[in-house]
């Protein structure tokens, strides 16, 4: 009888301690979003075109007369806002032809097995994380289960590597810290960040959130490293696009002031 009424203690014991974890859990994530700029769904400029995707968002890219590029794929695996954006322009799932993941987080690549035709692209570090050979090391993300074979990296991307995706030219960074792999890509003056940083509601740029990120001093230093190197960069960032926030159309100086007040 004694040994029961422990092992109920214990049970009950781990059961609020749990609960008591889920809920900040909870409160931090809800915490975290605060503060930052509505998604700018719909927002266009030099054939790229950002989709809500529930609580982030997709990047589609025109390259062609019928056929698009996806940076990232959502959170939603059935891809239902992506696929109404594509009957919007009457195109089916075989339109997508690549698809540029700036990591392998869960919300970032939920709806890719949708498009069979498309090549999925990342950087090499962060392969394993997207085939599911790997786990994310952020203190929330650590607790998602890999799963391997879910998806396989058809192209493998290097840093500063440029990739021709029918009309428009594609160049890849690497922007290490949220993820190992993480990238930010530079699409005309248009430069997708991922998780590497959000846009604020008062306008300035914060970098990744600590609770789903790797090493948030590495995503700092990267992202001061990538301001260097876009300072002479053609074509010239004109427009920030975050994955969980809006876009900040005043070039490269909302990043390049974060990287000046570290």
């Amino acid at each position: 009888m004694n040994v029961s009424r422990t092992m109920t203690r214990v049970l009950q014991t781990l059961a609020l301690a749990l609960g008591i974890v889920l809920i900040a859990a909870v409160t931090f994530f809800v915490l975290s979003l605060s503060g930052r700029q509505a998604i700018a769904d719909g927002f266009e400029s030099g054939g790229a075109r950002i989709i809500k995707d529930g609580s982030g968002s997709v990047g589609l890219l025109t390259i062609g007369a019928r056929e698009v590029a996806l940076v990232d794929a959502g959170t939603d695996r059935s891809g239902k806002a992506i696929l109404a954006q594509l009957s919007r322009r009457g195109l089916g799932r075989d339109a997508v032809k690549a698809i540029l993941l700036t990591h392998g987080h869960p919300d970032h690549v939920a709806a890719a097995p949708l498009f069979p035709h498309a090549e999925i692209m990342a950087l090499e570090p962060e392969v394993d994380l997207i085939e599911g050979r790997a786990r994310a090391r952020g203190p929330l993300t650590r607790w998602l289960p890999a799963r391997p074979g879910a998806m396989r990296v058809g192209r493998v991307l290097h840093d500063g590597e440029t990739v021709t995706l029918g009309t428009m030219s594609v160049r890849a960074f690497a922007v290490p810290g949220h993820t190992a792999g993480s990238a930010a890509y530079l699409v005309g003056g248009m430069l997708f960040l991922g998780d590497s940083a959000d846009a604020r509601s008062d306008g300035r740029v914060q970098g990744a959130t600590w609770v789903f990120s790797d090493d948030t001093a590495r995503n700092r230093a990267s992202l001061a490293r990538l301001v260097g190197r876009l300072r002479n960069e053609e074509p010239a960032v004109h427009t920030l696009v975050f994955a969980h926030s809006g876009v900040l159309t005043r070039g490269l100086e909302p990043l390049a002031a974060l990287a000046e007040a570290r």
